[in-house]
């Protein structure tokens, strides 16, 4: 039997026409939300946007390797110490030069505890930044870090200008950010449009594309409609049902990648009652049947999974997702204490596929073993907001991933350190393990210490992983785009035909 949005997916493309060619040396990407601000040290959403405007000190090929960005070369010192020397000549697109001097202020301004920049896990690690001269810089961390140069890959390691971040302000930065990137921004309507003008004097020459529109279209069956009618030539987010259609259509082709998607998890704030008894997390746990929500609800387009760690990550161990076993649940509530089960507050946003639908059969799964969960499906923009200040409720969908390093440590340090803003987790045993992590730089020294971490995780249940999404993008047959494992949308790369 089909539903009645897979009968409204039909209808749409039933109708639907056009090229998809772009206007002009113009390109239209549309995304399933807006960004709230743009500056890259505060994100609380996906880089998507800010990765055009800004540089980092060290760039990822179509490889995924590590490669010179605004950094020439780097090396280590000593066992706490990296030096970089930098990019001579480069510009920020203000005309204010970029020198060691803008590294340190752009780390500075991220470990100021005063700051609470709510990405601030992903180089803590830093101890300090040093100025040796203008295109020298050293950073200094508190132990061993071998992961210091994948760090200086993605944000919050975007470099900013200080003289003009000084003069306008933080807010105002985020509404007119200025990076070195590719791109400079030239307009930013919130809810609406941002646009992006090619940088003549980009160190890697200039772009192809001379403009870039990125929109809002939250709506997935609108988001296929403007790719199809050409008002758009590639989106994010293609919705599950509409993938064969998309694919079918002849206007457009899909790009998949495997388990190049986020990790949807339920967070827990497992401090208090009930969730503070691991009996009744792996309770929960063992009540989602992960595989039919994959099978019936994702149509096949993500992979049920028992860690949060993704299977292109450095450390990932292939922790199987448990099998649905409602009995087992029901005896471990009763024995933990709640044998008629109990009511619980249960967030989750229309972010990811189809994950409104997702959690509403979660929540009936949660109920087949006597939970009943109030489940709230607030806005994102709202909801993003509120789970780094530790305002999401009880049980909360989120999805995380380590696109920033492709490395076990991003996928776990920022969601399971206590103390971190978007962990709800504490566990001293399994701190100090996520500690040791980051201290221990031999490889495959290291790696056991990442499988350790997983197989706790998976003991002891702080958060419940329930699938890895594959990343879905449509792009019209004029646009020439590779999706990648990092998630990343680097239009320097795009060519239109």
């Amino acid at each position: 039997m089909r539903t009645s949005r897979q009968l409204a997916a039909a209808a749409l493309l039933a109708w639907v026409v056009g090229s998809g060619t772009a206007l002009g040396n113009e390109l239209v990407i549309a995304r399933p939300v807006s960004p709230a601000a743009m500056d890259p040290g505060f994100l609380r959403e996906a880089a998507t946007i800010v990765d055009n405007i800004f540089d980092t000190l060290v760039l990822r090929d179509a490889d995924m390797k590590l490669v010179p960005g605004l950094a020439e070369s780097w090396s280590a010192v000593d066992d706490t110490t990296w030096e970089f020397k930098l990019r001579p000549g480069v510009r920020f697109t203000d005309g204010e030069p970029f020198d060691a001097a803008a590294v340190k202020f752009t780390l500075d301004r991220i470990l100021d505890p005063a700051a609470k920049a709510p990405t601030i896990s992903y180089i803590r690690t830093i101890a300090g930044v040093d100025v040796v001269d203008d295109h020298t810089v050293r950073i200094r961390t508190s132990a061993p870090d071998p992961l210091l140069p994948t760090r200086m890959s993605r944000y919050p390691a975007y470099i900013v200008p200080p003289k003009y971040l000084q003069e306008v302000g933080p807010e105002a930065f985020a509404r007119k950010p200025v990076g070195t990137g590719p791109y400079r921004l030239t307009e930013f309507v919130p809810d609406d449009r941002v646009v992006l003008e090619a940088n003549p004097d980009y160190w890697r020459g200039k772009p192809a594309i001379d403009r870039v529109v990125w929109r809002p279209i939250p709506e997935a069956t609108a988001r296929v409609a403007a790719l199809l009618t050409g008002e758009v030539q590639l989106i994010e987010g293609v919705p599950a049902e509409m993938v064969d259609a998309v694919g079918q259509s002849g206007d457009a082709d899909l790009i998949q990648v495997k388990n190049g998607g986020l990790t949807i998890y339920l967070g827990l704030k497992s401090a208090a009652k009930p969730l503070d008894d691991v009996r009744v997390r792996q309770a929960l746990s063992l009540a989602i049947d992960r595989k039919a929500i994959v099978d019936n609800l994702l149509h096949g387009l993500a992979t049920p999974s028992g860690t949060p760690v993704g299977t292109h990550d450095f450390g990932y161990l292939p922790v199987e997702a448990p099998a649905a076993d409602p009995a087992k649940a029901k005896a471990l509530l009763a024995e933990a204490g709640y044998p008629d089960g109990f009511e619980i507050q249960m967030q989750a946003p229309r972010r990811y596929i189809n994950s409104a639908e997702v959690a509403q059969a979660i929540a009936q799964q949660f109920a087949a073993i006597g939970v009943k969960a109030a489940l709230d499906i607030p806005e994102w923009s709202v909801y993003s907001q509120k789970v780094p200040a530790g305002q999401q409720a009880p049980v909360y969908m989120l999805g995380w991933g380590s696109t920033q390093t492709l490395d076990a440590d991003a996928a776990t340090y920022a969601i399971l350190r206590s103390g971190e803003p978007y962990s709800t987790v504490s566990l001293p045993d399994l701190d100090a393990l996520l500690d040791q992590s980051r201290r221990t730089i031999d490889p495959a020294a290291r790696a056991e210490v990442l499988h350790k971490i997983q197989t706790v995780t998976a003991e002891q249940v702080p958060v419940i992983p329930l699938y890895q999404e594959d990343s879905l993008y449509a792009k019209s047959k004029s646009v020439e785009f590779v999706g990648r494992p990092d998630a990343r949308i680097p239009v320097y790369d795009i060519r239109l035909r």
